[in-house]
């Protein structure tokens, strides 16, 4: 209530100090105001006078309970327990039939009479198995924050369905290469293929130049063994 008395006695000083000059822009940059605002007020005075100079009221001119009648609500009510629908898709249900509601409105009315929530839960017949038809051929590696000072990163073979987790205090990038390393001692063939989200830990010089070696040194040793076994066929 002092704020709005203050504001008044604040914009009646601003019509005075015009009044004395004459002037809306020695006025405003005297007051420190918008020749804008000093406009708007000066046209409210002549027209409402200066009992009108508090802020107007922001309320809607519609609130959304006077658009709700009581023919809508069983209309509402009876589209999401027929058809299991959402605010939003009752929303816009109502409007191909001429009613404009938003969804807020349409989920004060769900509210307003306890309906729960749709809970939709997909069929395990709709789940694809996402793997791969050899091993070694696709490792999905992963990092999870259990809590404060505790990662859990995760190594996951898409064919063999193998795993490997280990807790680390970060996740670093000399902890993602330790990392690689138990992958390689634990899994029981070489790794081609590491799938990785765009984590920083991941795509980092450092991770990248080691995982690079390692395919290099298991492109070498695989070329050695064929190269023997060739030879023992020979001979």
């Amino acid at each position: 209530m002092k704020e709005d008395i203050r504001k008044i006695r604040m914009r009646q000083k601003w019509l005075e100090l015009y009044a004395e000059t004459g002037s809306v822009t020695k006025t405003a940059l005297q007051c420190g105001i918008a020749r804008s605002t000093l406009y708007r007020w000066i046209n409210c005075e002549k027209e409402q006078g200066k009992s009108e100079l508090s802020d107007k009221s922001k309320r809607p001119s519609r609130l959304a309970n006077m658009k709700i009648t009581p023919e809508i609500e069983p209309i509402i009510l009876n589209l999401r327990e027929t058809r299991r629908w959402g605010a939003q898709r009752i929303a816009n249900y109502l409007l191909r039939k001429r009613i404009k509601l938003s969804a807020m409105t349409v989920w004060r009315v769900l509210k307003k009479h306890q309906v729960k929530a749709v809970v939709k839960r997909r069929k395990k017949s709709d789940y694809i198995r996402y793997s791969k038809e050899i091993p070694r051929e696709r490792v999905q590696l992963d990092i999870m924050k259990v809590r404060n000072g505790a990662y859990q990163f995760t190594a996951i073979d898409d064919c063999t369905r193998l795993r490997t987790i280990r807790i680390y205090p970060n996740k670093k990038a000399e902890n993602t290469i330790h990392f690689l390393g138990e992958i390689l001692n634990t899994f029981p063939f070489p790794v081609q293929r590491i799938q990785t989200d765009w984590g920083t830990e991941f795509f980092n010089y450092d991770f990248q130049y080691e995982f690079y070696q390692i395919q290099t040194n298991q492109t070498k040793d695989s070329a050695s063994e064929w190269q023997s076994r060739k030879v023992s066929a020979d001979r």
